[in-house]
């Protein structure tokens, strides 16, 4: 995968991954406001496996504001994300909160450069793929990258945390 230059400081994430040396690939595409699914949207724009395009979600698990990123063709499973990192209940994260803690809008929140990082759990799904896709930081904006990479980079665990 080779490193887009252009937007190599577009985003937080983008500089993060920059920064860190790590191999990705920027995906932009128009982003249409009226579409029911930012995720849908990113896999249908770019043409790729809904599978393969993870989404990034802030729960609130017992207390601890903690991100979980699942492929855009099922939805989180609270209860396997709190048992995930030893916690008795997950909800989901008031969406301003979300906003304000990771310095991202909904439908924009990445994995990668957030303001504060976060615990962060990815679905064990996506050591299925050699690459996935995940938010670059803003609507319209994707980055692609290894699973492993996306792991190291945001020091998260892989758990089963998506329903079908």
């Amino acid at each position: 995968m080779a490193k887009k230059k252009a937007a190599a400081a577009a985003t937080p994430a983008i500089a993060a991954l920059t920064a860190a040396g790590a191999p990705f690939t920027v995906h932009a595409y128009e982003h249409d406001p009226a579409h029911p699914s930012y995720g849908q949207e990113a896999a249908e724009a770019m043409g790729v496996d809904p599978d393969r395009v993870f989404k990034t979600l802030v729960a609130d698990v017992d207390g601890v504001l903690t991100v979980a990123v699942v492929p855009v063709s099922g939805s989180l499973d609270l209860k396997a994300l709190a048992a995930a990192v030893g916690g008795k209940r997950a909800a989901m994260a008031d969406p301003a909160l979300a906003e304000r803690t990771t310095g991202y809008v909904l439908g924009g929140i990445s994995p990668l450069g957030q303001r504060r990082r976060l615990r962060t759990v990815v679905d064990a799904s996506a050591d299925a793929h050699p690459t996935v896709c995940v938010s670059a930081g803003r609507r319209g904006l994707e980055v692609e990258l290894a699973p492993g990479t996306l792991a190291g980079l945001t020091g998260a665990v892989l758990a089963p945390i998506a329903r079908a």
